[in-house]
């Protein structure tokens, strides 16, 4: 499983008018250890571009993978791509700030795309998709639609 985390200096910005800069990193690794703990059993793989957020993913026991770029969809794709090109076959892509996270590992279990939108079935919370599947990310807003429509171009089923 792939988790995304950002810099913790930077997470949660959303919430700077409440919580000051140390609250809201606190929160983003609480809500991330979190994450990665939903993973069970399953290999669990951070996708970070701060040296403080692979620190803290080592401590987790967690693998780390550097991106060259900044963003959450270059992230993605190349974490994607380097665990494809160490043999994997299916990741699970999971937002580190999943409050309700309990257990993620029945994602990776359907062949082809799975999909689990947010509450409100705009964007994508998790996502699974087979490595070589060739499969264009598109976070942010209507991710969910976009992301069934691009599982849809590379001929995948979807379970969402």
């Amino acid at each position: 499983m792939v988790v995304p985390v950002k810099s913790f200096e930077l997470a949660k910005g959303r919430l700077a008018r409440r919580l000051d800069a140390d609250h809201r990193g606190r929160l983003a690794r609480q809500l991330a250890a979190q994450v990665l703990a939903a993973a069970g059993d399953l290999e669990r793989w951070v996708a970070c571009d701060s040296d403080e957020v692979a620190r803290w993913a080592r401590e987790q026991g967690a693998g780390v993978l550097h991106h060259p770029q900044p963003g959450l969809n270059p992230a993605v794709a190349h974490a994607v791509a380097e665990l494809g090109r160490r043999g994997v076959s299916r990741v699970i892509v999971a937002h580190g700030d999943l409050p309700l996270a309990r257990d993620i590992t029945w994602v990776g279990d359907f062949d082809g795309v799975t999909i689990v939108p947010d509450r409100r079935g705009d964007g994508t919370n998790v996502l699974a998709v087979p490595t070589g599947a060739g499969f264009t990310f598109a976070y942010g807003a209507r991710s969910a639609s976009r992301h069934r429509a691009e599982a849809a171009m590379a001929r995948s089923a979807v379970a969402a």
